[in-house]
């Protein structure tokens, strides 16, 4: 693609690589076919090819919209486009640039910038969050249906072992997440046990900046990314071999922060350390895929001859996340075939279950309208358990499952350890 950016950005660090972006674009129009919300409204501007010539026009000087920000923020950054390009289009950086551009030339309207300050000020900040759900939790029975679906249920989270190991990992706690089902960093923490791995919390980490991120607040997302640096550095220094998430959204960020800080003299060169050490969790279970295969073994070597013998039936959801995002495709199907579940087919598979982090309660309904096609994808095959690998995915398909024969919807990891057991 030919561009000629204009002298107020061409060049800074956002220019150059934007520039590099566009030009890698072809207009082949592979992105089309597996465009989430190109697929709903069907108007090219809801496409990437669509929103890559508005963000084009505006990076060289051209006037500057509601239109392009309308387009720009119904895009659910799910970053299904990369996988299909042949060109290796970086959308989902350039998006971005895109995003900041605007939000400072085209104002919002008040209610607009009402909503964001509140997400903004609340899902960050896991103590201020937990107050909220827990107030919901009381009152859910008085809430109306469209809000109280919303409300997930307390998990048990059990013990977390202690770190007797050698080998010792960290993990992001996050922000949502210890207050909706820390039963997932648990049941996490206790299957690496067992596989001699001790994982350990970190005081002071917390959100990995995501959400102040795609709300277009590149300060306060810096910010924490800068908080999570020096709340692991310590350990990093004394040897820490990794940094486990759970949330693959929170991953694809943390994956990020080398190139976030890239122009940060003071925490460059650390933010790419934390980048190269960060691991999803699907990735360190599948390193110990021998280890985890002896323990299933001795655990299936003391069923009853007379127990159970169909394999339960799972529908499992990959974020797009965990398969655009961070690009891991089929190690969790291994896995949970490995713990014994049947894997039904998903059709669609590709598409956004329509959370994509605040994007559920901004642009409510087209992501209802994806939730609903998701849904159906994931109970045509009758599945016994829905498993999935993000906690924003898990509470909003949670919210949009039939009562009727409501099925439940774990994190893949609580289900491996339910096997251990």
């Amino acid at each position: 693609m030919q561009t000629n950016l204009a002298d107020w950005i061409k060049d800074t660090p956002e220019g150059i690589e934007a520039d590099a972006i566009l030009r890698k674009c072809v207009h082949c129009g592979f992105c089309l076919a597996t465009c989430p919300t190109y697929q709903l409204t069907g108007d090219e501007l809801d496409s990437p090819r669509g929103r890559i010539y508005l963000m084009k026009e505006m990076l060289e000087g051209n006037d500057v919209t509601a239109k392009t920000q309308f387009h720009l923020d119904r895009c659910l950054t799910c970053r299904a486009c990369e996988t299909t390009c042949p060109s290796g289009v970086q959308y989902g950086r350039l998006v971005d640039i895109g995003r900041d551009v605007i939000e400072k030339k085209v104002p919002r309207g008040l209610a607009d910038q009402l909503t964001r300050t509140v997400l903004k000020n609340t899902l960050p900040h896991t103590a201020l969050f937990s107050v909220g759900l827990g107030v919901g939790r009381m009152v859910k029975s008085f809430l109306p249906e469209a809000l109280s679906k919303y409300v997930t249920s307390k998990r048990d989270e059990g013990s977390w072992p202690a770190p007797v190991h050698v080998r010792k990992m960290l993990v992001l706690d996050g922000c949502v997440q210890p207050a909706m089902a820390p039963s997932i960093n648990f049941a996490t923490a206790r299957v690496l046990d067992k596989l001699d791995v001790s994982l350990v919390r970190v005081e002071k980490a917390g959100c990995c900046g995501a959400i102040p991120h795609h709300l277009n607040d590149a300060h306060e997302a810096h910010a924490f990314v800068k908080r999570n640096i020096d709340a692991w550095w310590p350990a990093i220094d004394a040897g820490a071999e990794a940094i486990v998430v759970t949330a693959s959204g929170c991953g694809t960020m943390v994956a990020e922060y080398g190139h976030l800080l890239r122009n940060d003299s003071a925490y460059a060169a650390k933010a790419a350390r934390v980048s190269a050490l960060y691991r999803d969790v699907s990735h360190v279970i599948e390193q110990e895929r021998a280890a985890l295969s002896t323990l299933l073994k001795s655990k299936a070597e003391v069923v009853p001859v007379d127990a159970e013998l169909t394999k339960p039936k799972l529908a499992f959801h990959s974020p797009c996340s965990l398969q655009h995002g961070l690009k891991v495709r089929g190690v969790v199907e291994g896995l949970m075939r490995d713990a014994g579940y049947e894997l039904t087919n998903v059709p669609d598979g590709h598409l956004c279950c329509g959370s994509a982090g605040t994007y559920s309660i901004l642009q409510a309904e087209m992501s209802q309208q994806l939730l609903a096609n998701k849904v159906q994808a994931l109970e045509s095959g009758a599945p016994d358990v829905i498993a999935t690998a993000n906690i924003g995915c898990m509470a909003h398909i949670e919210s949009g499952l039939h009562n009727s024969s409501k099925t439940p919807i774990l994190h893949w990891i609580e289900l491996l350890e339910k096997r251990l057991n």
